[in-house]
């Protein structure tokens, strides 16, 4: 008989250098451990590490504040185009969509890549899945990102990109770039799953391609996953999140793993995040920038990283 070990969860909404103009810490903490709360409940019930990523992931981008899905930034021309990927630590599985335009929901997309021949696709591919898939086509404008976009236009774009929460007072909220959503999952037969999504940076150029549908940004086996945030460029850089993975497969903690990889990247003066959770049921995090928009389940209790000193670099439970 098989014995069930106890999952554990962790998500992020994104990294940043400031709190102020994102309905203050409460409100960001209601809602990232609201999203905990009930994937910690369907894991719980027995739900795969994959299942329970895809879910997660579909609330962060359900969620308008958040820069995935619903709510994304819009690029240089006004338009939106979203990324996302999904891997499956036990078969060492990932797929992903790039700039797909006119969906609800990115990680559906690289729900069903999962098991297709090309696991991967771009903005034309995966336009042409959506219309196979018969997905409704679907705007993910907001009016706050609009406002943002417009009042940016009229500065000639200035900002190098969006920030990562959605407010209604534009100005609180202009140095709090790098926005992405993620998800790592321990299910209850110690399997591991990794999901990330993201709008982009926002006022980039077209074309441009985010880690979040790379393995760089997201990357899962059955020893580690991690999901990563922040300035897509430096993610990809530092390869961070098989980084992470591999270290631990070769015999580091997670701890260690991370706690490395940040070093790393800060003295290469990166600005990034990562999120992440082993097999064992370490639960880790780190993070370059100020904070880190993050809330986890240890399989006692909530936590999060929202009001942790500005210098402290990782974390592990």
């Amino acid at each position: 008989m098989t014995t069930q070990i106890q999952p554990k969860l962790i998500i992020h909404g994104g990294a940043g250098s400031s709190l102020q103009g994102k309905g203050g810490v409460a409100k960001v903490r209601q809602l990232l451990h609201g999203i905990v709360e009930e994937v910690y409940t369907m894991l719980l019930a027995g739900a795969s590490a994959k299942s329970a990523v895809i879910w997660g992931c579909q609330l962060l981008e359900d969620e308008p504040r958040f820069n995935a899905g619903t709510g994304s930034v819009l690029q240089s021309d006004g338009q939106i185009r979203m990324s996302a990927s999904l891997m499956d630590g036990a078969a060492q599985s990932f797929s992903g969509v790039i700039n797909v335009s006119r969906v609800k929901n990115p990680i559906h997309l690289a729900k069903f890549l999962q098991d297709a021949s090309d696991r991967v696709l771009s903005d034309y591919g995966a336009a042409e899945l959506v219309r196979e898939l018969q997905i409704p086509s679907y705007d993910a404008l907001t009016d706050m990102r609009l406002q943002e976009w417009i009042k940016d236009r009229q500065n000639n774009f200035q900002r190098t990109m969006a920030g990562v929460i959605a407010e209604s007072e534009l100005g609180e909220s202009s140095n709090a770039g790098r926005g992405t959503i993620g998800v790592v999952v321990l299910d209850t037969k110690g399997q591991v799953a990794a999901g990330t999504s993201t709008g982009g940076k926002g006022f980039e150029r077209i074309g441009r391609v985010s880690d979040s549908a790379m393995p760089a940004g997201n990357y899962a086996t059955a020893n580690a996953g991690v999901s990563c945030t922040g300035i897509g460029e430096d993610i990809i850089d530092e390869c961070l999140a098989p980084k992470i993975v591999i270290r631990v497969s070769d015999g580091m903690s997670l701890q260690t793993a991370m706690e490395k990889s940040l070093t790393e990247a800060g003295a290469n003066k990166r600005d990034l995040g990562a999120i992440a959770l082993d097999a064992k049921g370490a639960i880790a995090w780190g993070k370059t920038s100020d904070i880190l928009l993050a809330a986890f389940h240890n399989g006692d209790k909530l936590g999060d990283t929202l009001e942790l000193p500005v210098g402290k670099q990782t974390g592990c439970i």
